[in-house]
């Protein structure tokens, strides 16, 4: 297939562009500074997805099986990416009549509170007692602005139009590719409180031909 891989130089962006390219696929990568994917052997594609207009990204995108995002804020400076960056990924492939669009988001954005969504569950349905009422809470303190970034960006996924799926993991690693993970739809995995960046892209690439996953959200966890 031909996919492109936005954000292809950060932590999940980067698995998913290695895996890909593993797989026998062609891969346009799109990435602010092409020096750190080195000598990938993917179509380089440079663009700062904070401030990209639609048309500048029309090239990555056109004729892609496939859109997979990694986007995410680094750092407070980075906030906003995750909605701007989206919202233009998602404006090019409508031009280019692309349909396919998978993106990261995390495991508590289904509690926090968005334009589209102005009032969440308290709690997410597949959370156990230390998840719902320690870890997460604390998570969505220190995370306020970041996981109201990718809030938003899910808005934008939601009402795209497009053939969306949405992965929400929870805390990520960098441990090995193991295959070894829980999916669930609509809702995170009891017990799920990490997983690896190698697995989430690995989520990402089954999904990208499984119809059961157009429109749905995912939870992904060991």
């Amino acid at each position: 297939m031909k996919l492109t891989v936005v954000a292809a130089s950060g932590g999940i962006g980067r698995q998913v562009l290695d895996q890909a390219l593993a797989g026998g696929h062609e891969v346009t990568a799109v990435v602010r500074n092409p020096d750190k994917l080195g000598e990938s052997g993917a179509r380089v594609v440079r663009a700062d997805l904070a401030s990209a207009s639609p048309q500048e990204l029309r090239a990555a995108v056109a004729g892609a099986d496939a859109v997979l995002s990694g986007l995410g804020a680094v750092g407070k400076a980075g906030v906003g990416v995750a909605e701007a960056g989206t919202r233009a990924v998602v404006a090019a492939m409508r031009a280019e009549g692309v349909r396919r669009l998978l993106v990261v988001s995390a495991a508590p954005i289904g509690t926090v509170a968005s334009p589209q969504r102005p009032h969440p569950p308290r709690h997410d349905p597949g959370e156990g007692p230390f998840m719902r009422y320690v870890l997460t809470p604390a998570v969505k303190r220190v995370l306020r602005a970041h996981y109201a970034d990718l809030a938003r960006m899910e808005d934008a996924v939601l009402a795209c139009g497009l053939d969306w799926t949405v992965v929400r993991p929870p805390r990520l690693t960098d441990g090995p590719l193991t295959g070894d993970y829980r999916v669930a739809y609509g809702q995170n995995l009891r017990g799920g409180s990490r997983v690896s960046r190698a697995d989430v892209a690995h989520c990402m690439l089954r999904a990208v031909g499984d119809p059961d996953t157009v429109g749905r959200i995912l939870g992904v966890a060991h």
